[in-house]
């Protein structure tokens, strides 16, 4: 019997998060343009609109006394930010023209580069792929970019509300007017606490869903407006930050080893090692989710990669300072919407898919097509527009397929899907359609939802190192390191079903970087089913349960992770 986690999905209709605007006037909030997410496509967009409104006053006053509002979840902007990462400057220079490189927060640019192919014992190095030259290219913290680029918007008059959920969207007459905030100081069971604040209608003549990766309300409105072409699927990255005694002077990738290469297992991924200035390096593993093992846990295959001698030698002395863990949109091109927009909102940089995997690339995406979307916003919003008009909005639409977004993504398109058939199958299909510049294979690669692909319950779990504490981790020291702010009594944002075969329970427990599920008890004698116990203090928000069958809502503002190095 085949066991999917699709199979276990848990009840959830976007209609739930789809509502009219019902606060009257004196307590609604009203803004000029809404940004929903304080990550680089948010932020972009917002620090665009304000140098259009600084330069057009008399299309700024007409927004009002807010006329750029943005939202974010986290207790502080670059609190959920979490990427490798290597950044190609070109979107910034766009954004920032005649900005220097040296007042941009980089650790500094990529001057050497390395791709090593992994044995157990053995790195045999090899020749980077094209889609991974990075000559020209910066190292960054995601966190910290996050942080200068929620200065430069302050700076341009822009207000930033951290700590706030936005849990509804509003929509009026079949046009997007807003969203309403979640609740805060709510007990487990629901019910209001001392310190209970309810949450806001916010409008605005214009909305930007820049949530990111697993973007709630960008799948609500996806769905809302019948905008979803085909599904969507997702890696899992785990991260850390370490000090180290020796300083890294390039930058690193590696394939193969620990994972398998059989068609079997559909294991694809690999890991990055980055200097970050003279004192610290990041190192990750990546890997897709729609891997059939369920015994597979990236956290532990990370873990393990730090037994290998070459990884090993980088570490030694060093002491591990941050870690984090997010989800990575993977489908790209195949998975874009019918469109980005729709009466009165656009959807911009991870929400939308905008991530070259080939190239390991999304973050200057993310940061275009903010722009992009707030340049649109500036013309809806002119005098004599609204952005609520049918069509009013698809200016954002054109200036993407005009983009190096879509062009660089269109190219690549069938990569990624490739490695389903295998390492060495996929290594070959994709070097075709990268060579071919996307002309191979002639008719597209299908894809599937992760949580479509069938489970088995392998024994991979025996490969991974134990726990000491200096160089190998387990996850619950890792979630403590990552300043988790989520309360014990705040209510469940994680919807599962607790009753499912144990493929898919042991899938779940070994997926989740941050020990939120547990099997509880024995298996029922028929169908080999299990209890899931769940624990959502423990989250991090990373957005892999969504990807693997259940779905993570908006938790309570403030909610969730601390980073600031990753």
């Amino acid at each position: 019997m085949s066991v999917r986690p699709s199979t276990f999905l848990p009840p959830f209709d976007a209609a739930e998060f789809v509502a009219e605007p019902s606060a009257p006037p004196g307590e609604r909030i009203d803004v000029g343009t809404l940004v929903v997410g304080a990550g680089p496509a948010g932020l972009a967009a917002a620090i665009r609109l304000a140098q259009l409104l600084e330069a057009n006053p008399g299309v700024k006053e007409r927004l009002g006394d807010v006329p750029i509002a943005v939202l974010e979840k986290g207790k502080s902007v670059g609190s959920h930010l979490l990427s490798g990462a290597v950044v190609n400057p070109r979107a910034l220079w766009r954004l920032f023209p005649g900005m220097h490189t040296e007042d941009i927060p980089f650790y500094g640019p990529v001057e050497r580069e390395g791709v090593y192919f992994l044995t157990p014992n053995h790195a045999v190095r090899i020749p980077a792929p094209p889609t991974m030259w990075n000559h020209g290219n910066h190292v960054a913290s995601l966190s910290r970019l996050g942080r200068w680029l929620a200065e430069k918007a302050e700076e341009l008059g822009v207000t930033i509300v951290t700590e706030t959920a936005a849990q509804k969207l509003l929509v009026n007459g079949g046009r997007v007017v807003g969203v309403r905030t979640g609740d805060r100081g709510r007990g487990r069971d629901g019910g209001p606490l001392a310190r209970f604040e309810p949450g806001s209608d916010m409008l605005a003549r214009a909305t930007i869903l820049a949530e990111g990766t697993q973007g709630h309300l960008a799948g609500v409105a996806m769905e809302r407006f019948g905008l979803a072409r085909g599904p969507q699927t997702y890696a899992l990255g785990v991260k850390e930050v370490w000090e180290v005694a020796r300083p890294l002077h390039r930058v690193i990738h590696t394939m193969g080893w620990p994972l398998a290469g059989g068609r079997k297992y559909r294991e694809f991924g690999g890991s990055f090692i980055y200097p970050m200035g003279e004192g610290m390096v990041s190192i990750g593993f990546v890997a897709g989710l729609d891997y059939t093992d369920a015994s597979f846990s990236v956290h532990d295959v990370l873990q393990e990669l730090k037994l290998h001698p070459f990884v090993e030698g980088i570490l030694k002395g060093g002491k591990r300072i941050a870690w984090g863990a997010k989800t990575i949109p993977e489908g790209g091109f195949l998975s874009f919407p019918e469109r980005f927009h729709m009466p009165g909102a656009m959807i911009a940089g991870d929400s939308a898919g905008f991530v070259n995997v080939p190239a390991l690339k999304g973050i200057h995406y993310a940061i275009l097509s903010g722009t992009l979307a707030a340049e649109a916003a500036f013309e809806a919003v002119r005098p004599g527009r609204t952005a609520w008009e049918p069509g009013a909005l698809a200016s954002y639409d054109r200036a993407l397929r005009q983009s190096y977004i879509w062009k660089d993504l269109k190219r690549v398109r069938n990569m990624r899907p490739a490695f389903r058939y295998g390492f060495v199958r996929g290594a070959l299909l994709a070097g075709a359609a990268l060579n071919s510049l996307g002309k191979f294979p002639p008719k597209d690669l299908s894809i599937e939802r992760d949580s479509d692909a069938e489970l088995f319950l392998g024994n991979r779990d025996r490969a991974y190192p134990n726990a000491d504490g200096q160089l190998f981790f387990d996850k619950l020291s890792s979630v403590y390191l990552s300043g988790n702010q989520t309360r014990d009594d705040a209510p469940n944002h994680i919807r599962v079903e607790t009753k499912v075969r144990r493929e898919v329970a042991e899938a779940w427990v070994r997926m989740c970087p941050a020990h939120v599920y547990e099997i509880k008890g024995d298996a029922s004698p028929a169908g080999n089913v299990v209890e899931v116990e769940v624990t959502p203090s423990n989250c991090v928000q990373c957005g892999a349960i969504t990807a693997k069958g259940g779905r993570l809502t908006p938790p309570e503002g403030g909610d969730g992770p601390q980073y600031t190095l990753t």
